[in-house]
C-alpha cells in the first residue's frame, strides 16, 4: 500500500487523438477518463468517428488492450520503490 490517496496524469492519447487523464488509486486500481468518455457516451463515440474521418485516421479507444495505463502504473511503482529504498 502506498501513502498517497490518488495520483493522476493527463496525456495525449493517440488512439483517440485527445487528452485523457489516467487516475491511479492506492490499491493500484486505475481509471482512464478516455475509456469512460469514449465507451459509455454514444454522442462521444459518434464524435470520435467524425474526428476519425476528418483526420483520416482510425481512431478507437483500445480499452483493455491499452498499453498507456500499465505503462503509467509501472512508472509509479518504480518511483515508489526508488523512494522506499532511499528512505531505508
Amino acid at each position: 500500500m502506498v501513502d498517497w490517496q490518488v495520483t493522476a496524469a493527463t496525456i495525449h492519447c493517440d488512439a483517440v487523438a485527445d487528452d485523457v487523464t489516467i487516475i491511479v488509486y492506492p490499491d493500484w486500481s486505475t481509471k482512464c477518463t478516455g475509456l469512460e468518455k469514449y465507451t459509455t457516451s454514444r454522442e462521444e463515440s459518434i464524435n470520435l468517428v467524425r474526428r476519425s474521418l476528418a483526420l483520416r485516421l482510425a481512431l478507437d479507444c483500445q480499452q483493455a488492450d491499452c498499453a498507456r495505463i500499465p505503462e503509467y502504473v509501472e512508472k509509479l511503482k518504480t518511483e515508489e520503490a526508488r523512494r522506499n529504498r532511499s528512505s531505508d
